[in-house]
């Protein structure tokens, strides 16, 4: 797999919360975010707890565990937006989904590289 850049922004932070809150962020700052978010691309974690939830665990393909071992997110507070850079192997239709249940819709994707 290639390496991919995404630049996202939280143009709210507060409202950066996914439809569960055992799954959504929980942070206030851009360095908890970009933490938050590079741990749910790194481990299982994120992953496992979501798959637990779904009516049937068994039933989930596999594709929607990958993670990136090496992938790095960094944040930096904008105004009060956050703007996050995240370089990941994870394919991006997995990588919006990890998105939506950590921040919900709450997020754009200003860019791809």
């Amino acid at each position: 797999m290639t390496m991919s850049q995404y630049h996202i922004s939280l143009p709210d932070p507060s409202k950066a919360r996914g439809n569960d809150p055992d799954l959504s962020f929980h942070s206030q700052s851009a360095a908890g975010f970009a933490e938050e978010l590079q741990d749910a691309l790194r481990s299982t974690a994120l992953f496992e707890k979501w798959r637990a939830k779904q009516p049937d665990p068994d039933a989930v393909e596999s594709q929607w565990g990958a993670t990136d071992p090496d992938a790095t997110v960094t944040g930096a507070q904008d105004d009060l937006r956050i703007n996050l850079v995240v370089t990941t192997r994870i394919d991006s239709d997995v990588f919006k989904q990890r998105l939506r249940m950590l921040a919900g819709h709450h997020w754009e994707l200003r860019d791809v590289r």
